[in-house]
């Protein structure tokens, strides 16, 4: 027997090995991500291309002798003085306090990332000044791949002014809707009144363009489309934005309808006017923007203007005249939803789509293409209205959706916790908002590239809410470049001496002409004879023999890497060591994708988020964590790349997305089946229709031909069997928000049915027909074996060798006596 004291020694030991193991491995990763960088870091031979990668520094000190100059920042290879490592960092330029904030949102609202720093102090906003949104400008420098996390505070102010501008489809269709309204304008501004004392309204209309076919140019319909009717029209401003609730109603009523020939109006046309024309319409910048849109019917867009002859593109801009009506109807095209969007997006505006019932599935479809617009159903005479508007802006000012403008060479991923006081996830929208509360948005900008063109290596980026004309201005400053490659710098030297005379002398390095090359410009692109080849100094030690790692030529001493077919694919390095398109694939794809990471040198560099050598593992694991809380995976389980690798016991091996799932659990199995049952196949204990109705109304199953299990659904499979030993199968799966669902298969697998006389017949006519093959053989086989004897017999007869005449010792049995006297005759 072991005593305890040793035991308890042997345990502490097995811990140790096991921790010394756990560190050695993660040791052992570290310095392989080390490697790895270092040698991306080993194929820049200049200084703007080495500090283009995450981590790796320059060193410009004149007699270097590393093999390279680019290196990780990890390793000590160079005196700190010639080490240029640029960071990322920021400094805020103008921090006023929100309006509604107050003292709440301060400038410390503004943290440090993991990467940079900042400077800066804020300061109280000018009296009367509305601020919605803090900081409101500051200058940032980044590196490429490094990740600055910007604080973002937004406050909705308190009696923020409104400009509502309502745009009104004014065919026949509409007349009772513009008398509704022309009584309702008064409502509508206490309505709104009620929300902000800074409130202003605006009128205009619009039919269509007076061309064919979308109008009669016939003169008389041209003068009187319809009863009552004036001109056709484009669109019409009647009432610039104002606080003159009285003239609203005045306007409404005095406007004519008119009429048109198809159903799809000019609405288009109009609401590109209404946006454009900033002065004439009387938009404020201060404001929010509202723009309702009124109609019964659906729009022309972008292509439709060649059904009346109309080529020339939407220009986008204002073509209002001194009575405010639309001058280009006839000459310009509808715009495009593109060109909507676009146009709504730079003035900040949000439209209300107000439509009847019958185009409103149109419209919700239109408003996903739209930023910021809504769509709302209209009563057929617009006596609703005002709660709509009221609605509709309650819903828009009580949730707020950043944006910005950034390019594709800068990634802003935005994350918050909205109200709730949580762990911020990544949203750019928070909702159920209200006036006075502070929301705190985390953005992380991160520079996936640097531009080829040097012009676009500073930006000015603008961070904004949906709808609301208030930004916050980035001025970035991409690190792409190298102070000592600027001609200023002192260590920038032309035709230097260090060069030969042939290049220039720059970062520690010479860049030569064009008719010299080599590592100090002492080889002549023109004289082969006078270059002084070195092939040693084209291997990287001395035991290799091959030049330039076998993909490139040595010439004078310095490598020329061979090019590719692809001009994607480039092999690089001082040896030619590098590459970028030898990297794992995964679904083929370099490195699982730009999304996942980049190949550099020959290996995947991953991006933040993920990892393995083909970065195609999830390294969070917050998608192994149970929607209800608890362990990862259920305590059953490893998360492994961000999905669960169920355990096994000596029960079975559990199962679900979560490992929920125990191998001897039914689940909901038994509960579903009997509904099951009765629903898909009237069979079992509830197959009685009333019963079936009566017990089984919390779901309704889906038939499908065949079933499949998802596990990112966390389906369950349940099978079972019939009453008549038909196998049947269902799936389930419960989604918070969606419910129960249930999908059976919608033919049950039964066994063949069995013929019993058929097998008794078959059975009986076997025996008899065994039995006369077996006679019939009998039979054949004697006849043959007679036929041989009688054969031997034969043969053996015509073989004797005594005569076979007469017998002398035979007497017949006659007698013949002659009659002398016959003669024969």
């Amino acid at each position: 027997m072991i005593p305890e004291r040793s035991r308890g020694s042997q345990v502490a030991l097995l811990l140790v090995v096991l921790l010394a193991a756990i560190a050695g491995h993660a040791e052992a990763q570290k310095s392989a991500k080390l490697t790895a960088t270092g040698s991306s870091c080993a194929s820049k031979l200049r200084c703007n291309t080495c500090i283009q990668v995450e981590g790796c520094v320059w060193c410009q000190q004149p007699d270097f002798k590393g093999q390279s100059r680019c290196y990780h920042n990890a390793s000590q290879l160079c005196p700190e003085a010639f080490i240029y490592n640029p960071e990322s960092k920021a400094e805020i330029l103008l921090d006023e306090q929100l309006t509604a904030a107050g003292s709440a949102a301060s400038s410390s609202s503004f943290s440090q990332s993991s990467q940079g720093s900042y400077s800066g102090s804020g300061s109280q906003h000018a009296s009367g000044k509305i601020v919605q949104i803090q900081p409101q400008s500051l200058r940032l420098q980044l590196r490429v791949n490094e990740k600055y996390k910007l604080k973002v505070s937004y406050s909705q102010a308190v009696g923020y002014p409104v400009d509502l501008y309502y745009l009104m489809d004014l065919s026949k269709s509409m007349e009772d809707d513009k008398e509704k309204l022309s009584k309702l304008g008064n409502k509508l501004s206490i309505a709104m009144k009620n929300i902000t004392s800074n409130f202003r309204l605006g009128f205009g209309s619009f039919v269509d363009k007076v061309l064919m076919p979308y109008v009669s140019t016939i003169q008389k319909k041209l003068d009187h489309p319809c009863d009552n009717c004036k001109a056709p029209y484009g669109y019409h401003n009647h009432m610039p934005l104002n606080n003159n609730t009285e003239s609203f109603s005045t306007e409404v009523s005095a406007a004519q309808v008119s009429g048109n020939l198809d159903a799809p109006e000019g609405g288009f046309d109009a609401i590109m006017q209404a946006i454009a024309c900033r002065s004439q319409i009387g938009w404020r910048d201060s404001a929010r923007r509202l723009l309702v849109f009124s109609t019964d019917a659906g729009f022309h867009y972008a292509g439709d203007g060649k059904l009346g002859g109309v080529i020339a593109p939407n220009d986008g801009e204002c073509h209002l005249n001194s009575r405010g009506e639309y001058t280009h109807s006839i000459y310009q095209d509808y715009p495009s939803i593109s060109q909507i969007n676009q146009k709504v997006k730079d003035n900040a505006i949000n439209i209300i789509f107000a439509v009847t019932a019958n185009q409103l599935s149109v419209y919700e479809k239109l408003v996903e293409h739209i930023q910021g617009s809504s769509a709302a159903q209209l009563d057929s005479d617009s006596s609703n209205v005002v709660t709509l508007v009221k609605s509709e802006y309650a819903k828009i000012s009580s949730s707020v959706e950043m944006k910005d403008n950034a390019t594709g060479d800068v990634k802003i991923t935005y994350f918050s916790s909205c109200l709730n006081g949580h762990e911020e996830v990544q949203t750019a929208k928070c909702e159920n908002l209200t006036q006075d509360k502070l929301v705190t948005f985390t953005a992380h900008i991160q520079l996936l590239k640097c531009p080829e063109d040097p012009r676009d290596w500073r930006q000015t980026i603008h961070i904004s809410p949906v709808g609301i004309n208030e930004v916050m201005e980035i001025q970035l400053e991409m690190l792409c470049s190298c102070p000592c490659e600027n001609p200023a710098s002192p260590t920038y030297e032309k035709n230097s001496d260090s060069c030969n005379k042939h290049g220039t002398s720059m970062c520690g390095i010479c860049q030569c002409d064009d008719s010299h090359f080599g590592n100090k410009c002492e080889c002549s692109a023109t004289d082969i004879n006078s270059k002084n080849a070195n092939d040693a100094s084209c291997r990287p030690d001395n035991t290799t023999l091959t030049d330039c790692s076998g993909r490139g030529n040595c010439v004078c001493g310095t490598c020329e890497c061979h090019k590719r077919p692809n001009p994607q694919e480039e092999v690089s390095g001082k040896f030619c060591e590098c590459d970028n398109f030898s990297c794992e694939r995964n679904k083929n794809q370099l490195c699982s994708g730009k999304d996942h990471g980049i190949c550099e040198c020959g290996q995947c560099k991953c991006k933040q988020g993920w990892g393995g050598t083909n970065c195609a593992c999830q390294e969070s694991n917050h998608t192994c964590a149970p929607p209800g809380g608890g362990e990862l995976c259920s305590g059953h389980g490893t998360c492994e790349c961000g999905t669960c690798k169920c355990n096994a016991n000596e029960q079975g091996r559990f199962s679900g997305r979560f490992c929920e799932k125990c191998p001897t659990c039914s689940g909901k199995c038994q509960e579903l089946k009997e509904c099951v049952q009765c629903q898909m196949y009237k069979t079992g204990v509830l197959k009685k229709p009333e019963d079936c109705s009566r017990n089984c109304s919390h779901f309704v199953p889906v038939g499908v031909e065949k079933l499949e299990i998802d596990e990112s659904k966390d389906e369950q499979m349940c099978t079972f069997f019939d009453e008549d030993d038909c196998k049947f199968m269902f799936k389930y799966s419960e989604v918070q928000g969606v419910g129960l669902t249930v999908h059976a298969q919608e033919t049950k697998e039964c066994p063949p049915k069995v013929f019993m006389l058929g097998i008794v017949l078959g059975v009986i006519a076997a025996i008899v027909l065994v039995g006369l093959a077996i006679l019939l053989l009998w039979k054949l086989l004697t006849t043959i074996h007679d036929r041989r004897e009688f054969a031997r017999f034969e043969k053996e007869r015509m073989n004797a060798k005594w005569d076979t005449g007469e017998n002398p010792i035979y007497k017949q049995a006659t007698s013949t006596f002659k009659n002398p006297m016959y003669a024969g005759k």
